[in-house]
């Protein structure tokens, strides 16, 4: 979740510069982005990407990164299931894509909420601070947008950690001809997962709430342990059946 060096400022560690008089620039831009994550093209959404605009960005692209493994997997059910070969494992796989799919509208919801929470980060910076109320009310809206700038990639890298979990079961039992999709699909969602922690990362080291970012950041580990391993498992076991 950052922002263009140039023309507009960048969102870096916390750390802006709204003296530039670029921050009105960035919010009108962050209202364009929503239009445009509503019904867009990979084309159209990678030029973004690629752009000085304010938005779409690493939080963003995590997402949509995360939405893309959990898409993998419901492709691996769907051409799974009905299949006389694989009918003992239909109900299995019936139950793992409306996982997969709950996950992937999670995570598409995800992109839109990083967008979100962007936004309140920048109204923040960009409130009065004439006075020692208005430098006090504009300290407090800082740290209240930077608690929910930590929790919106915490919950992505969450999702992604469940997509890496759901993964071992759609690569082993789904269809064969396919595993390779499945492998990519933990790759993906494991890629997200770090994408997102380091957006955690940039926003708990600007927090003042030690407690509050300790309890963030040892939630993150944690997800980030746990997927780790099993991402590992997942991917190896592809390769085997691949080779």
């Amino acid at each position: 979740m950052c922002l263009s060096v140039a023309p507009c400022l960048r969102y870096d560690r916390g750390m802006l510069t709204p003296e530039s008089g670029c921050v009105w620039t960035c919010l009108g831009r962050l209202s364009q982005g929503r239009k445009m994550l509503e019904e867009t093209s990979v084309q159209s959404f990678l030029d973004k990407l690629a752009s000085n605009a304010a938005t779409p960005g690493g939080g963003s692209a995590a997402a949509v990164l995360g939405a893309m493994g959990a898409g993998l997997l419901s492709m691996v059910c769907n051409l799974t299931i009905g299949k006389k070969a694989y009918a003992e494992v239909e109900d299995e796989m019936k139950g793992a894509l409306a996982e997969a799919e709950s996950l992937r509208t999670q995570l598409q919801a995800n992109v839109q909420a990083d967008i979100d929470a962007f936004e309140q980060v920048m109204s923040a910076y960009a409130m009065p601070r004439g006075s020692d109320e208005e430098r006090a009310a504009r300290s407090a809206a800082i740290q209240s947008a930077l608690k929910t700038a930590t929790l919106v990639p915490l919950e992505c890298a969450r999702a992604c950690g469940e997509v890496i979990a759901l993964a071992g079961t759609v690569a082993e039992k789904g269809n064969k001809q396919v595993v390779s999709d499945a492998g990519v699909g933990v790759v993906a969602a494991h890629a997200a997962l770090r994408s997102a922690a380091l957006n955690v990362y940039i926003n708990t080291a600007s927090i003042n709430d030690e407690a509050f970012a300790t309890e963030q950041l040892e939630a993150l580990e944690a997800i980030l342990e746990a997927s780790g391993r099993e991402n590992e498992v997942v991917y190896s076991g592809v390769v085997r059946a691949l080779q």
